[in-house]
């Protein structure tokens, strides 16, 4: 959520619409904002004139004196004033609930464009393998080599669901404790979150009105099935002071996710890369203001390491302002090479959401008891969606002989497993 002060300065909300490619009722939220400011004048004045109205009725009565005029002045102040205050909250709802639908300022480093197209290369890492033959994609070679049932899990849960079979049951597992051996040692505090989530830590996080149809709710439930635990970390410390001495704090959090892909229609059907269910170990990080920029660099440069100990190729892109998501100042998305399908496909997204999540949730920090608060910056990134990073060994991995070799980072997970056939 922005801070309100910021309506002073439309034209900056302007350039951030304009360059968002959106379209935001901003003048509709201007006129409620000058209203609300004056019924604020209006409430605080009636307050004024009745708590005199009172004073000067209490003095008159101590001295015997009628106070018939003062009396039916009060009631008519009283009477006004509930309606002030009845407009007032009405008000106050709608104001609101556009605020919260306001997308996040950007950076000044994102460049400018509406559409993937326009998302700027920063580098790459690792090497292309060369193929003597003709590489398959992940459905193919799961398939040929009883990793994964389709037709048994839309059986019992419809389309994108999947049952891992074998030895991909085992790399997912092996993925999952590689990551979270990683974050350990990289210093960040390992979690596993409530797989559910209220819906006022939900609004903090992210613009629900955009996300609802993506997440599942719990019928007859103030809950909703998390969609990433990033959520379920950016609400933890929501209405609490933290230390300055502690930041930065970094958490890297293990959990299913759960999604309902809509929109997504005809896009990626066949296969495990989007699907309604996946595992993903996340990191996020909660940062001093001054120091955000540079943590979202060292995120972004600990998660490429990540995909360099996999031995997976990869290319790293700045999001242009037209494809960052609504809560985000700044975005990388992380993109592996995908031989069967000879396209690089996105695998992580790194953003600074700057304080936008912070002031949603009331999260600030201070370094002395007697300081001013301030508001924390926060970032996120995905370190490993272990279906898709799984689709990226799957095809990177792969042999002629139609099996796959298990990258050497990962073999003390699987057993020494070397290679996977039938």
């Amino acid at each position: 959520m922005l801070d309100a002060k910021l309506l002073k300065n439309p034209s900056l909300l302007k350039d951030m619409i304009q360059r968002r490619n959106l379209q935001f009722p901003l003048e509709d939220l201007l006129q409620l904002d000058s209203r609300r400011r004056d019924l604020i004048i209006k409430v605080d004045e009636s307050r004024h004139r009745k708590n005199v109205l009172a004073d000067l009725i209490s003095t008159k009565r101590k001295m015997d004196n009628a106070a018939l005029e003062e009396i039916k002045l009060m009631k008519e102040i009283s009477n006004n004033l509930s309606k002030l205050e009845a407009e007032k909250y009405e008000l106050d709802i709608k104001f609101k609930q556009l605020m919260m639908l306001l997308p996040n300022l950007l950076l000044p480093s994102v460049p400018s464009g509406y559409a993937e197209s326009d998302n700027v290369f920063v580098r790459s890492s690792g090497t292309l393998r060369t193929m003597d033959f003709q590489p398959k994609d992940h459905v193919e070679l799961s398939t040929s080599l009883d990793l994964v049932d389709f037709e048994r899990a839309a059986k019992i849960a419809g389309s994108r669901f999947y049952f891992l079979k074998n030895d991909l049951v085992l790399l997912n597992q092996a993925l999952i404790r590689m990551a979270l051996d990683f974050l350990a040692n990289n210093s960040y505090i390992l979690l596993q979150p409530p797989y559910m989530i209220r819906k006022e830590a939900m609004e903090g996080a992210v613009m629900l009105g955009d996300f609802e149809q993506v997440i599942y709710k719990i019928e007859g439930e103030d809950l909703f099935m998390i969609a990433t635990s990033e959520h379920a970390m950016a609400s933890m410390h929501m209405n609490e002071i933290l230390e300055g001495g502690r930041l930065p704090i970094k958490y890297g959090a293990i959990s299913p996710c759960f999604r309902k892909e809509a929109g997504a229609h005809g896009k990626d059907m066949k296969g495990i890369f989007r699907v309604h269910q996946f595992e993903k170990v996340e990191q996020f990080v909660y940062s001093r203001p001054e120091e955000s920029e540079k943590q979202h660099d060292i995120l972004l440069a600990t998660t490429e390491n990540f995909y360099e100990c996999l031995g997976i190729p990869t290319r790293t892109m700045l999001l242009c302002s037209g494809d960052t998501g609504k809560t985000s100042a700044k975005t990388f998305d992380l993109e592996a090479w995908m031989p069967g399908q000879n396209a690089y496909r996105e695998i992580v997204s790194c953003s600074n959401c700057i304080d936008y999540q912070a002031r949603g949730l009331h999260i600030r920090f201070r370094d002395k008891p007697n300081e001013e608060t301030r508001l924390v910056h926060t970032l996120n990134s995905t370190l490993i969606a272990t279906e898709r990073c799984m689709v990226a060994i799957l095809e990177n991995y792969q042999t002629s002989r139609g099996t796959i070799e298990v990258p050497c980072v990962l073999r003390k997970y699987m057993n020494d497993c070397k290679e996977i056939d039938l």
